[in-house]
Order: structure tokens, then C-alpha cells, then sequence
């Protein structure tokens, strides 16, 4: 539990890479944060750890040469950010006052705080189709993922079909990403035409790996726990005939969706929905004391290892800041 009678020097909202790195540095500057964690049943999509959570493992960390899995690398970022005793409230934040400081923060367990500075690090979740038998392969890591950048150079899918869903910019930058790996690479499109730029469509519908597949939907996602994804079952949505197509993975690219809802518009964001920075060099928002880090404030390159160093920045600049106030 938090106590209302002190008030924070800072207040971390999230715990992925972000969160939990500007947690490290937060401390090691004896700023003592408090981090509002998340909690997985609390209905929010600021889950504790981030999306790695749903990574089996992550190979393009530096440091890991093995590659770990999710869900420990996020267990040992947490272990670090305690050894520096950082505190933990493992409730989901569902509201904050940012008109005044101190700035005021709710939580889902009724606990209320708050702060000098604020550091959000609640990242983006990635938008999926909803369909149950996605989200079967999608928690056990055997072939539903939203980031080929991530998980594309698995062998799972080294010379073998998969299929990119969506059809903007993402979707073509994806497809395009995995024929490093993967052949053919179906692009399955909802539409008779992509949205994407005209040079991006260009250059997959070009690519003599690429085939798209015009005016479908995934209707449901086909494979078994031993062998993950082994197939889609497509719709037409023009003349409803279902088919199936043979792949090893499907990867979503329908976009993300930044978790700033607790927010209510007190922090300026980007046409995406991202909260803006107002230096691309520095992590302040348009409310002084505000901090954003990590995949909230970052629609281009959404990795682990940028988010961390977002985290490192925002803990620094937040430092600083506050020392320029003469909270110390």
C-alpha cells in the first residue's frame, strides 16, 4: 500500500523494459519511484512485464546470446529494479490529475498517490482479430505474433509459408521483412486494394515471394499444441467460400494501440494516438513533470531494447527536472 500523506518524488506507471529500466535508474538516483505494475485479472491492457509476456523467447537482446525467454527477462528487470528498492504496487492505474502538481494517481485497488514527476511507460498493445484459436497460439508462442521484426528469424518459419494479415504500410514493410526467411509470404487482405503507400505496394506486389490473397478475413487459425500454426482457414468476404491456405505462422499487422486511456486527453499525442514528445531527443510531454518512454510514445520502432532506453532517458530527465525544482 501506498501512503496519501507522502508525496513521491516519481511515480512510474508500467513494467515492461521501459518501466522497469527507468525504475533502475530512478533508484540508483535515489529517487526511491513507485512503480504501478499492473495486475493480469485487472482488465486492463497495461499487463505486468509488457508484451514480452507472450514471447517464448527473445534472441535480439544484446547480452542474451542464447536468447531467454520472455517472461523471465521481464522477471529478471523486475528482480533488478527491487535490488535498488524500488516499490511495487501491482494495481492498474485508472486514473491521474495532471492539472496541478503534486500530480494524483488512482489505481484499481483504491490506493491513491502522488508525485512531483510522473514517468509513463504503459506501451502499445497490438490490435488482434479476437478469434479464440489465435489467442491459443498466440499465449503458447507457436506461430501467432504481431512484430516479424522480433520473431521472424525463428526456424519455425526458415523456408516455409507464412502469411502477413493487414494491409497498410506495416503489412507491406512486414511481408517484405520475412521473405529474408520465410517463402512464399501470403498477405491476406480484407479489401480488393492495399491502403498502404504506392511505393510500398509496389515493391511487394513486385516481389516474386509475395502473393497476396484479395478479399479474405482469417476465420479461424489451424495447428495443434505439438506443431503450432500449421494453416488458415480464409473466408471470401465477397462470395463467403472458405479455404484453406498451408503456413507456419501468421503475423498481425493490423496495428497497435497505445494504452493511454487512464490518461483522458491530459497529454498531447500524435494523429496515432501516441503521447507526443516535445523533443524527438528527449522523453517530456506537453505537461511538465510528464515523462513518456518506451512503446506509448514510440509507433516506429516498438523493441525491447529501444524501450529500455527510453527508460533510461525519461529516469534522467526526470532526475534532472526535478533537481531543477529543488526537489531533491
Amino acid at each position: 500500500m501506498t501512503d496519501q500523506n507522502v508525496v513521491e518524488k516519481v511515480i512510474i506507471i508500467g513494467s515492461g523494459p521501459a518501466g522497469w529500466t527507468a525504475a533502475v535508474y530512478a533508484a540508483r538516483a535515489n529517487l526511491n519511484p513507485l512503480v504501478y505494475e499492473g495486475q493480469p485479472t485487472g482488465g486492463s491492457e497495461m499487463i505486468p512485464g509488457g508484451q514480452l509476456m507472450f514471447t517464448t523467447e527473445v534472441e535480439n537482446y544484446p547480452g542474451f546470446p542464447d536468447g531467454i525467454d520472455g517472461q523471465k527477462m521481464m522477471a529478471a528487470f523486475r528482480k533488478q529494479a527491487e535490488r535498488f528498492d524500488t516499490r511495487i504496487v501491482s494495481a492498474n492505474v485508472t486514473r491521474v490529475d495532471l492539472s496541478k502538481r503534486p500530480f494524483t494517481v488512482w489505481a484499481d485497488d483504491d490506493s491513491t498517490a502522488q508525485a512531483h514527476a510522473l514517468i509513463v511507460a504503459t506501451g502499445a498493445s497490438a490490435n488482434w482479430l479476437g478469434l479464440d484459436s489465435e489467442h491459443r497460439f498466440r499465449v503458447a508462442g507457436l506461430g501467432v505474433t504481431a512484430c516479424a521484426t522480433c520473431d521472424g528469424a525463428f526456424p519455425r518459419y526458415r523456408g516455409k509459408p507464412v502469411a502477413i494479415i493487414g494491409g497498410g504500410d506495416s503489412a507491406m514493410e512486414e511481408a517484405t521483412y520475412m521473405t529474408k526467411f520465410a517463402n512464399p509470404v501470403y498477405v491476406v487482405h480484407r479489401r480488393d486494394q492495399l491502403r498502404a503507400s504506392k511505393i510500398m505496394q509496389e515493391r511487394v506486389l513486385k516481389n516474386p515471394k509475395i502473393k497476396v490473397i484479395w478479399d479474405s478475413v482469417v476465420s479461424e487459425v489451424l495447428g495443434d499444441n505439438k506443431n503450432g500454426v500449421t494453416g488458415l482457414r480464409l473466408k471470401n468476404v465477397k462470395s463467403g467460400q472458405q479455404s484453406d491456405v498451408q503456413v507456419s505462422g501468421m503475423f498481425l499487422a493490423l496495428g497497435h494501440t497505445p494504452n493511454t486511456g487512464f490518461l483522458d486527453g491530459q497529454l498531447q499525442t500524435t494523429d496515432k494516438g501516441y503521447i507526443a514528445l516535445q523533443d524527438p531527443y528527449r522523453t517530456y510531454t506537453s505537461v511538465e513533470g510528464v515523462f513518456a518512454v518506451g512503446d506509448v510514445a514510440d509507433s516506429v520502432y516498438r523493441q525491447a531494447v529501444t524501450a529500455a532506453g527510453m527508460g533510461c532517458k525519461g529516469a534522467i530527465d526526470a532526475e534532472r527536472w526535478l533537481a531543477e525544482h529543488g526537489i531533491d
